[in-house]
């Protein structure tokens, strides 16, 4: 079984800053690629950030130069640094890590339940 946990979210004022952690637990054999996606209300679940392997990082054109991704293999955890927020970047942010439980299982993408961050005056 498998576990992936946020944690991070809150309220923060426009311009500010706030850190996302991620740590992923459990049967995992290895890991490919973390990352952080964000659902707001009434609109579908898009990518803020990836890293896939151990350095290979994708960013979403609306953050880019604002947040960043970084990721701690040996405790199986991913961070977002996210600077300037803007009311735009309101959302529910889920960790995501795509991962192997076995040396002959397959890739499965694993989610956490989701943390809230709110960009407001």
């Amino acid at each position: 079984q498998v576990h992936v946990v946020e944690s991070g979210g809150g309220l923060v004022q426009p311009g500010g800053s706030l850190r996302l952690s991620c740590a992923a637990s459990g049967s995992i054999y290895s890991i490919s690629a973390m990352g952080w996606y964000r659902q707001a209300p009434g609109k579908q679940r898009e990518l803020v950030a990836t890293v896939i392997s151990f350095v290979s990082t994708n960013y979403a054109d609306s953050v880019k130069g604002r947040f960043t991704i970084s990721r701690d293999n040996a405790k199986n955890m991913v961070y977002l640094q996210m600077n300037s927020l803007k009311p735009e970047d309101t959302a529910v942010y889920y960790c995501n890590a795509r991962l192997r439980t076995g040396p002959s299982s397959r890739i499965l993408d694993y989610w956490g339940q989701g943390t809230q961050v709110t960009v407001s005056s």
